[in-house]
């Protein structure tokens, strides 16, 4: 099985939901008018920006409104009969509470389906960040089946924890999506660091879980901050495929091959190691886990 994905560095403008989905709608025309991709990747919280604080209580909104203004842009770009499968960063609410999410949605076609939802997990408080203050987060790790690969995704610091690519991957997930807002920070040579930082730890993640990974990047500055976009996709054996430039909006693209997956499995067989040691370790009861109903300490 392939695919052809497309990674899109995107700048939204800050708080206008509309501007940001037509904009969207614009790219969507670009990508239709020759050789559509069959999944396009936006960073996270592009609907929106990312900074929001307290602004983000007024413009959180749910999935389902997403997926119907995505799936009239698509209709409007591309037709009826052509569907394509979308990855879009927003705030969410979701009765009364709100988290910093993704959404997967196939659009076109017979009729929009959202497939699933991912809820940022590690919501950072350090440095320029304070998300917790503002979000909840979210809880589990969900693999689903798209008409390709079955996926998973996981927003910007999910993946610097590493056991979040290694539950995927354990889970069945051979493709991780990974929507970002990465602010710049460091020069380490001729470099930003931040970017070098990125580069490695997806590569990684690549390489021991034999998955590809499509990392989508927000640019623009927000508060004087700047966003670094390289967006990139990598292959499952943890070479990079193609990588956007830093600070500017663009859109790279290239396919993913199933037969790679197996290959890179076949070669370094970590995960099936992991697979047969993972109970194990799970069992260990220094581990704090929940054990019978309680938290063991």
């Amino acid at each position: 099985m392939q695919a052809s994905v497309a990674a899109v560095q995107f700048q939204p403008r800050k708080g206008e939901i509309e501007a940001n989905l037509d904009r969207i709608g614009e790219i969507f025309a670009d990508l239709a008018r020759e050789d559509p991709p069959d999944l396009i990747v936006f960073p996270e919280a592009s609907a929106t920006g990312y900074f929001l604080e307290g602004a983000v209580h007024e413009l959180a909104r749910g999935s389902s409104e997403y997926v119907d203004a995505l799936q009239r842009r698509w209709i409007a770009a591309a037709g009826p009969a052509r569907a394509v499968d979308v990855v879009l960063g927003f705030y969410e609410r979701d009765a009364g509470t709100i988290y910093n999410a993704a959404l997967y949605a196939t659009l076109g076609g017979a009729g929009a389906r959202l497939r699933h939802v991912h809820r940022k997990l590690f919501l950072p408080t350090y440095g320029v960040f304070d998300e917790q203050r503002f979000v909840t987060r979210g809880r589990r790790i969900g693999v689903f089946q798209t008409a390709a690969f079955p996926s998973a995704m996981l927003i910007c610091e999910d993946v610097w924890h590493s056991i979040c690519p290694t539950i995927a991957a354990v889970k069945g997930a051979q493709v991780l999506i990974v929507p970002s807002a990465s602010p710049g920070r460091g020069i380490a040579g001729p470099e930003i660091e931040t970017v070098g930082r990125w580069r490695s730890l997806l590569c990684s993640a690549a390489a021991e879980h034999g998955v590809y990974v499509v990392y989508a990047g927000l640019v623009g500055f927000e508060g004087g901050k700047g966003f670094t976009g390289t967006s990139m996709v990598v292959a499952p054996d943890g070479r990079i495929v193609v990588e956007g430039p830093p600070f500017e909006e663009c859109v790279v693209r290239a396919r993913i091959d199933g037969e790679a997956v197996d290959v890179a499995r076949a070669g370094l067989p970590f995960l099936g190691d992991l697979d047969s040691v993972l109970p194990d370790l799970l069992l260990d009861e220094e581990l704090p886990l929940p054990r019978g109903g309680r938290a063991a300490h």
